[in-house]
């Protein structure tokens, strides 16, 4: 309500910034399907990436423009659920996982329901992290996020689609990495979240010269050095949580308060 007691209007309309970069996410997710679809594996990969890109740019942008708003947290999780959940899944049984059905038609099932377990620990990871908000951890994610599954899952279709691997081999080793990727998703492990990292603040020399090193290092193989890098990332959440219980056993036999 207004200083006189009358209930103010609601405001109509929507922000364009932030949600133009959901859309832009939205259609990389939705092109990179069309392009399974084609046959062109690599480019849906990259599909993914840029849409990763832009899905975090838009949060960003909301905040510095101070144009946050309801619809736009749920236009960028139905987003989210099209590039990281339904678009990767899709992808990889283009890719691999179809080729299991040469094996029987009991393998064939197995390798769609394992594409489908991926979308669906994607919706509840990303149903999950709606209802939580506010409450856990800034620092650590709890579960695998869906951009960092679907850039392992997709990296790996890069990978393979640059070595030209195909059969059912191959489709054995993406299915086990698609549903590893599903699990970890909607499991208790925690993930570090790198969002106490302030691009604002200034680094010294030395930092600036890694950073150039490992760029130019990236672009000498991009889908390897991707791959490996979120396939160290999917491996760093059960590292840190095992450690952080150790290290909380220790403090109750010790004593010590948490």
């Amino acid at each position: 309500m207004d200083s006189n007691g009358h209930e103010s209007k609601r405001r109509r309309g929507i922000y364009l910034l932030p949600n133009l970069f959901t859309t832009i996410a939205l259609f990389f997710g939705f092109f990179a399907i069309v392009s399974a679809n084609g046959d062109q594996f690599g480019v849906a990969a990259v599909c993914i990436f840029v849409a990763m890109v832009f899905d975090s740019l838009d949060g960003r942008v909301a905040r510095l423009t101070n144009t946050q708003s309801d619809f736009g947290v749920q236009y960028d999780s139905i987003a989210d659920m099209v590039s990281f959940g339904v678009a990767p899944a899709l992808v990889i049984y283009e890719w691999a996982l179809h080729s299991l059905a040469s094996m029987g038609p009991t393998w064939g099932k197995i390798g769609w329901l394992g594409a489908f377990t991926y979308t669906a620990c994607a919706g509840l990871r990303l149903a999950r992290f709606n209802t939580m908000v506010g409450i856990v951890d800034k620092k650590y994610f709890q579960g695998l996020p869906s951009p960092a599954a679907a850039a392992a899952v997709v990296s790996l279709v890069w990978v393979g689609d640059e070595l030209n691997a195909r059969g059912w081999p191959v489709g054995l080793v993406a299915w086990v990495l698609t549903v590893t990727a599903a699990l970890l998703m909607v499991s208790n492990i925690r993930y570090y979240s790198f969002k106490e990292f302030d691009f604002r603040y200034r680094v010294t020399f030395v930092t600036i010269v890694i950073v150039v090193l490992a760029v130019a290092f990236a672009m000498i193989n991009p889908p390897m050095v991707l791959f490996l890098v979120f396939l160290t990332y999917l491996a760093s959440g059960p590292v840190i949580t095992i450690t952080g219980l150790r290290a909380q056993r220790r403090a109750k036999r010790g004593g010590i308060p948490e």
